[in-house]
């Protein structure tokens, strides 16, 4: 599932693993009878692998390894970006390696689009009135953020981010910025510009009106993917950022009536959610009992305000809030777990690794937290040093299966008897209490007016080197 999670993302990584190819009956040392009995894979384990990643092979020489491992890794750094697997038998590596070296990997080469490509796009985007830009994935690319954020910026065009965006990609707080429903632009758009977006429209037959459609992407048909439908009129192939540069060189000749319409229809929509976010808060804030989610991501915000911070983020009915009310603007600052729940602190782990000079405050919910290989990844945190703020939004409950058991059958049986079998959660003993015998610290919250001071009290613990978990007991 993590491999596979690396693919959706585009994380360039090689993966390896072994098995026996003599099951004893050969020279050598003996592989151990556990290959023979119960792990033997028919076709070998790079078979498994194939699906779920970009190449998977098996190194059957030693004298060939070197050259694999280059190979897969130089395979997986090129686009689409995503894992490499190598099957290495247990035989090959207990061989006496003959002395050859790897080549070191080596980057790939850069590609573009062409000139007379980008003036056609160019001049697209000129002639129209109410375009929109929606992207996913824009922010992983090196310079993606900025390079958006001044494409953007030239043309005075909104940027939506859906529901399927895997990382930040251009500042929540900024005032093109249009939330993550591209549901008002299916009919009112006459331009959208899908900036490394695998999977705009649900569902996939869902086509805009009367919008053309222009794909700005190394890869648009990524391979990976079994059903994807972009509706395309054009593509603009290569580097992104690159593209997205070379496109804000050619903003020019603008016209001004169109601009300072789209301008005023933007700051309204852009003040419409911005006071429904203060709403949405206020109305938090004021409950009289319980931790209202909305209020938990407000905190959040505050208190990572100025501290430059990494949300890694594994919730799943609570994630639109999470995206919403803490409002991340920098690039790297936001990450969403993909491929499957129960990845989300060794994600987390990997980022703090990444940048252990930032603040890193994983976002999970009980039923995702509980999917978690929990104990082994509290060992991983405290034998690396890598402290992480652990937030728990504790509904109880596993309420994306509970709502579709309400979706799907309003009147069946579990509505008739209150059983919802499978969700319930309640049973579960304190979740912070398993990070208590690896000396971190903990909390569990359920007022309103001891979550700030418990969040801070954690901040400062993961300051000066300990993992923290908050257990917060919200309401929905």
């Amino acid at each position: 599932m993590a491999v596979h999670g690396a693919l959706l993302a585009g994380v360039p990584m090689v993966v390896a693993s072994s098995e026996s190819t003599t099951y004893g009956d050969g020279p050598g040392q003996d592989p151990g009878g556990q290959w023979y009995r119960n792990l033997s894979i028919v076709g070998g384990p790079h078979g498994i692998a194939q699906p779920f990643t970009k190449w998977s092979n098996e190194a059957a020489s030693v004298h060939t390894l070197p050259a694999m491992i280059t190979r897969a890794a130089e395979l997986s750094w090129r686009a689409p970006a995503g894992p490499a697997y190598l099957n290495i038998p247990l035989e090959i590596l207990l061989e006496e390696w003959d002395g050859r070296e790897a080549k070191p990997v080596v980057p790939p080469g850069s590609t573009h689009s062409s000139p007379e490509e980008a003036d056609a796009v160019a001049q697209l985007i000129r002639e129209a009135r109410n375009p929109v830009i929606v992207t996913e994935t824009s922010g992983r690319e090196a310079g993606g953020f900025e390079a958006l954020v001044a494409f953007a910026e030239a043309w005075r065009i909104p940027v939506v981010e859906p529901d399927s965006a895997v990382c930040g990609n251009f500042p929540r707080t900024h005032p093109l910025h249009a939330g993550s429903d591209i549901g008002p632009w299916m009919d009112e758009a006459d331009l959208i510009l899908l900036v490394n977006c695998r999977a705009p429209f649900y569902p996939p037959s869902r086509q805009p009106s009367k919008a053309r459609i222009v794909v700005i992407d190394e890869v648009p048909q990524r391979p990976h993917v079994v059903h994807q439908v972009l509706f395309a009129d054009a593509y603009l192939e290569g580097n992104v950022t690159n593209t997205l540069r070379q496109l804000t060189k050619r903003a020019r000749d603008l016209d001004e009536t169109a601009l300072a319409e789209r301008r005023v229809a933007q700051e309204a929509r852009s003040a419409a959610e911005r006071n429904a976010v203060a709403t949405a808060e206020t109305k938090a804030e004021q409950r009289a009992e319980g931790i209202d989610p909305v209020l938990l991501a407000a905190t959040l915000r505050k208190l990572l305000d100025g501290r430059d911070g990494i949300v890694v983020d594994e919730t799943i009915t609570h994630s639109r809030i999470v995206r919403r009310h803490l409002r991340t603007d920098a690039p790297d600052s936001y990450f969403y777990v993909q491929g499957g729940l129960g990845q989300g602190i060794a994600v987390a782990l990997g980022v703090k690794l990444a940048a252990q000079e930032r603040p890193v405050v994983l976002t999970i919910g009980d039923g995702a937290f509980a999917y978690n290989p929990v104990i082994p990844s509290y060992d991983a945190s405290n034998a690396y040093e890598l402290p992480l703020l652990i937030v728990v939004f504790n509904n109880r409950v596993y309420k994306s299966m509970n709502l579709n058991h309400r979706r799907f059958y309003p009147e069946g049986a579990a509505a008739e008897t209150g059983e919802w079998l499978g969700t319930d959660l309640r049973r579960l003993p304190r979740l912070a209490a398993f990070a208590e015998p690896f000396g971190m610290h903990t909390e569990t919250v359920d007022a309103p007016d001891a979550l700030a001071p418990a969040l801070e009290r954690a901040l400062k613990a993961v300051s000066e080197g300990t993992t923290a978990v908050v257990d917060v007991l919200v309401t929905r």
